[in-house]
C-alpha cells in the first residue's frame, strides 16, 4: 500500500483512513468495482457512502483510477497502475455481469485514420464488448 499512499502524498493529499482502505478494496479486486460495492466492501461503519464518491471523484481527477460504464446507469472504478495507462477493454456478461478483461486493442490504427481524416488530435476510445458467458449459455 505505500506507494499508493506515497502517490496521494505526491498529489499534496492527504492519507486519510477511508482512503487508504478505499484504495485497498480496489487494489484486492481484480475488476471494476461502483461506490455502492466499494461501500458494501469495507468494514461496517468504516466510512460513509458520500466520502466514498467524493474520495472516488478526487482518486479520478489524480489518475489512480479510471472510470468504466458497462451501460447500465453506474459508475465503475478500477485501479491504475502507477506506469498504466489504464487503457484496455471488458467482456461483460450481459446475464450474471461476469466482467473479463480484455488488455489487447487493435483499434488504434482506427483512431489515426479518424483523426486525420477529421483534422482532430489526441483522438481516444473507449469500447466495452457484452454478450452470454459460458456459464450463463448452460
Amino acid at each position: 500500500m505505500s506507494a499508493l499512499t506515497s502517490r496521494l502524498r505526491g498529489h499534496t493529499r492527504k492519507i486519510t483512513g477511508p482512503r487508504q482502505a478505499i484504495l485497498g478494496i480496489l487494489r484486492r479486486h481484480p475488476h471494476p468495482l461502483t461506490n455502492k460495492e466499494i461501500f458494501a466492501a469495507l468494514p461496517r461503519g468504516r466510512c460513509d457512502l458520500a466520502t466514498i464518491y467524493r474520495s472516488m471523484h478526487l482518486l479520478e481527477e489524480m489518475g489512480m483510477v479510471k472510470r468504466f460504464d458497462f451501460g447500465d446507469g453506474a459508475a465503475r472504478f478500477e485501479l491504475v497502475g502507477e506506469d498504466d495507462d489504464g487503457h484496455h477493454h471488458h467482456l461483460v456478461c450481459m446475464r450474471c455481469a461476469e466482467v473479463v478483461e480484455i488488455e489487447e486493442c487493435s483499434i488504434r490504427e482506427l483512431e489515426e485514420q479518424i483523426a486525420a481524416r477529421n483534422g482532430f488530435a489526441t483522438v481516444t476510445h473507449k469500447l466495452e464488448f457484452f454478450g452470454i458467458c459460458p456459464r450463463c449459455q448452460r
